[in-house]
């Protein structure tokens, strides 16, 4: 967090310096009376491009003491002055100097370093994901341990995929497969599963999350249309199939993948 607010505070500095030189030292009237709070505003750097300046707003007290930061998601982030963060946050590196003499055309030369900077904490968005993330568990299939696979129970499967609209959007697929009638509803989306994990395997596709099961009966037979999206990356949410994975318990429970 610190490296953010060293060119808020560079900033600072020079405006204190430059309003130092323009006011009259034989002025003997009463300064003006403190202001509770001053807004600022704060440079960093964007987390997904480095060499991207991003601006943010925040609040000084001026008698608490207090820094009120709006990062870039909406969180507010709180801390104090004379706290390890609220110093961090206003220590200035040679980098963050030289920045700004680049930016502002200043000769800050003679400054002096005042240390280095430690790496800027998660923000409260950041910090809800990595517990999202460490919530999630891989797709299993729910079957019983004495579950007997009946070949004559699966009979036929398709799958479908529809473009997603956004340029690097997941895939959304969408797979129907037919039982015969009386399975129960675990193994029908057992056997749809397993299509797609099959499909994924052969497309490349490593990830795959569920989004909806619809459950019918057409023919005498039953007809489940499951939809997933597919993913190169591991996709957020709480249940996450693994291709490979799938594939396997497919095989050793004898559910076929087609």
């Amino acid at each position: 967090m610190g490296s953010r607010f060293a060119a808020l505070f560079g900033i600072g500095l020079m405006a204190s310096l430059l309003a130092g030189c323009d006011s009259d030292s034989t002025d003997a009237s009463r300064p003006p009376a403190k202001p509770e709070e001053l807004n600022v505003t704060v440079v960093q750097s964007d987390a997904g491009a480095p060499g991207k300046k991003v601006i943010s707003r925040g609040r000084v007290s001026t008698k608490s003491g207090e820094i009120l930061i709006l990062e870039p998601d909406g969180s507010v982030s709180e801390m104090t002055l004379d706290s390890p963060e609220g110093k961090d946050a206003f220590a200035l590196t040679e980098a963050d100097l030289l920045m700004l003499n680049e930016n502002m055309q200043l000769d800050l030369s003679g400054v002096p370093n005042m240390g280095p900077v430690r790496a800027r904490g998660l923000t409260a968005q950041e910090k809800a994901l990595a517990d999202f993330r460490a919530r999630t568990q891989p797709l299993k299939l729910n079957l019983p341990a004495s579950f007997t696979a009946e070949p004559k129970d699966f009979q036929g499967a398709t799958v479908k995929a529809w473009p997603s609209k956004r340029k690097s959007g997941d895939s959304l697929i969408e797979v129907t497969a037919n039982l015969r009638s009386g399975v129960d509803a675990d193994t029908a989306f057992a056997y749809a599963t397993c299509a797609l994990a099959n499909w994924a395997d052969a497309n490349g596709t490593p990830y795959a999350r569920h989004i909806r099961t619809l459950r019918d009966k057409r023919n005498g037979k039953i007809v489940v249309g499951s939809v997933f999206t597919l993913s190169g990356k591991k996709p957020m949410g709480l249940t996450v199939m693994t291709t490979k994975d799938t594939l396997q318990e497919c095989k050793s429970r004898g559910i076929p993948a087609a």
